[in-house]
């Protein structure tokens, strides 16, 4: 049986995708803390999170990863459920955290649902902890398996919401100043309101800018912007 070190796809974390690095409001705090809890060996053995593209699913699960260290895998379900199911969860619950993305990208199919209630059972066993993402809540998912059903809300369920405007340009300035970059929020509305509003599109645009006010030793204004960006 091939281990997913084996698989031709790789594995890998985001390094800008940490908590300290995610901008949440006031009623996303609670999930932080959970979050938190859950990597450093506390907390619920299960926590689910569900919302739309573009909610920072991806970004938690990844910075989760991080924080539990070398002991916690991600596994995208999106990319990896052209695999035997076996193959991608074998072993997992050998784990301190297995971080589970777009999870409904597997749901409906009989030997997904089966390895993932199996290992549900194992990781319980053997005190493995599951982090698991998808876009709807557990009741709406479309599955086969109604015990699967079940136990994707052993433990703590978070809806996650995605930006409006606002936020978007809230995050920009945020993120940039992780980066030690300027960014005004008139330069951050500016770009939410000529770009796409997917936020992993704008966070891309950031980084053209970041990269292009270095080479030029220029400060991110909105003429600057303009320029590099094409508008």
């Amino acid at each position: 049986m091939t281990s997913l070190s084996q698989l031709p796809l790789p594995v890998r974390l985001r390094d800008e995708a940490t908590l300290a690095n995610f901008l949440a409001t006031a009623a996303m705090k609670p999930l932080l803390g959970a979050l938190r809890a859950q990597a450093t060996g506390g907390g619920d053995a299960v926590i689910y999170l569900h919302g739309p593209r573009g909610s920072g699913k991806s970004h938690l699960l990844q910075a989760s990863c991080h924080l539990a260290g070398r002991d916690a895998q991600y596994l995208p379900l999106a990319d990896l459920g052209g695999y035997p199911a076996r193959d991608v969860l074998q072993g997992m619950e050998s784990l301190q955290l297995v971080c589970l993305d777009d999870l409904h990208a597997v749901l409906g199919r009989q030997d997904w649902e089966l390895a993932l209630f199996n290992l549900y059972n194992r990781a319980r066993e053997r005190g493995c902890r599951l982090l698991l993402a998808a876009q709807a809540a557990p009741r709406a998912l479309a599955l086969g398996l109604e015990d699967l059903r079940s136990r994707l809300a052993w433990g703590g369920v978070f809806q996650l919401n995605p930006a409006n405007d606002e936020q978007k340009a809230a995050i920009l300035v945020f993120r940039a100043a992780q980066r030690g970059i300027a960014l005004g929020p008139e330069v951050a509305n500016y770009i939410v309101a000529r770009a796409s509003r997917d936020m992993e599109a704008l966070l891309a645009l950031l980084d053209d800018l970041d990269h292009a006010s270095l080479v030029e030793k220029r400060p991110l204004s909105i003429p600057f912007t303009r320029r590099v960006l094409g508008w």
